[in-house]
């Protein structure tokens, strides 16, 4: 190992000169060259920058990878230039639990089919998911990873160089009014002119690379709209996979009525019914049911709550009874229901109070 003794010692002198000169300058008893306002601008503004594309490249992050566990993976992945592996997101993980689980309970029952059906739309979501992060992270992670770690990092190494240059020019300025003879005050002036002019060079080298910073705005500016476009696309592939996976389950429309006349309660709408989505319009009326025996024998004043027990339901949209022996709802509300043998699976007995009557079940969001 090769030790400079002289080096190091010359190395502690200026640090020791800095830290004094710093003092001075701060209790006032030393003067300091102050920066034109431009540059300062120019500074504060780089400073500002610096500081908000940190924070938004690390929440960016989060949003993508919300694992502490798997962030610090890849980044020691990225410092070893080392390509990142294949992660199995979420909801395909969640796509392969389903499938798997339907070999197990059998592919030919209800439950078994609709959980390969919505376990092939979540392994679809997830694959959607997968580009967007590798799309996010290539469009928008990788310019901003690039200023924070290229372009500034230049940019402060300059800064550190200018205020060196300024200390030194500062340091010459002091010298030569402590100067009482011709010959040391001409050799400070020949140091204060030295010093001025590399002074001023680095001043105008750090303020081309503090301009530079509107074209960083500009590329992030057009890193920022891709973002918010592979967003848009990732969601919009959302969307369609949901609806489609809708009109899978669609198809079976008396798939629950197989567990309400079992359960003494009707298991209610599916959660992906657009009757339970913001802002959608209430479902139509159902038909009053027709069958025989329950229009001869369930007389509404004469139910009774089944041993079998009770739910709890959440009106979703207001309803108007048909008769007598249909109950009124108010979007909102809480009341009890309960089915009946012989009843019709899309409609329940509701109870609110001392009130009493039947009640449409796509109307209602099941509680417990």
């Amino acid at each position: 190992m090769d030790f400079n003794v002289k080096k190091l010692a010359s190395d502690a002198g200026v640090f020791f000169t800095r830290a004094v000169q710093y003092t001075e300058e701060k209790l006032g008893q030393a003067e300091k060259t102050e920066l034109d306002a431009h540059l300062e601008n120019l500074i504060a503004r780089a400073d500002c920058t610096k500081n908000w594309t940190e924070k938004i490249f690390r929440q960016t992050e989060v949003l993508l990878q919300p694992n502490p566990s798997a962030r610090i993976e890849e980044f020691f992945y990225e410092k070893l230039d080392r390509k990142i592996p294949s992660r199995t997101t979420n909801a395909e993980l969640l796509g392969q639990y389903m499938q798997d689980a339907a070999k197990e309970f059998g592919p030919g029952t209800p439950y078994g089919s609709t959980l390969i059906t919505v376990g092939e739309y979540q392994r679809r979501l997830g694959g959607a998911e997968r580009e967007f992060l590798q799309t996010s992270a290539i469009n928008f992670l990788t310019p901003l990873r690039n200023f924070l770690e290229g372009d500034w990092k230049t940019i402060s190494k300059e800064r550190r160089l200018l205020e060196n240059r300024r200390l030194d020019l500062d340091v010459c300025k002091a010298r030569l009014k402590k100067a009482k003879l011709a010959e040391a005050k001409a050799a400070a002036e020949h140091e204060l002119r030295v010093a001025q002019t590399e002074f001023d060079r680095q001043a105008e080298v750090t303020r081309l690379l503090l301009e530079g910073i509107s074209s960083t705005h500009v590329n992030h500016l057009r890193c920022l709209h891709e973002f918010v476009e592979a967003q848009a696309a990732y969601y919009t592939q959302c969307h369609k996979h949901m609806q489609d996976l809708q009109k899978e389950l669609s198809r079976f429309p008396n798939a629950f009525a197989v567990n309400a006349s079992t359960s003494g309660v009707s298991a209610g709408p599916s959660p992906l019914s657009t009757a339970t989505l913001p802002g959608a319009s209430p479902p139509s009326r159902p038909p009053n049911p027709s069958n025989a025996l329950e229009s001869s024998t369930l007389k509404i004043e004469e139910v009774k709550p089944p041993a079998t027990g009770t739910r709890k339901a959440k009106v979703l949209y207001d309803y108007d009874a048909a008769d007598t022996s249909e109950l009124s709802l108010l979007a909102d509300e809480l009341i009890t229901v309960y089915t009946v043998p012989g009843m019709d699976p899309d409609w329940l007995i509701g109870e609110r109070g001392n009130q009493k009557g039947k009640v449409p079940v796509t109307y209602l969001e099941l509680l417990s």
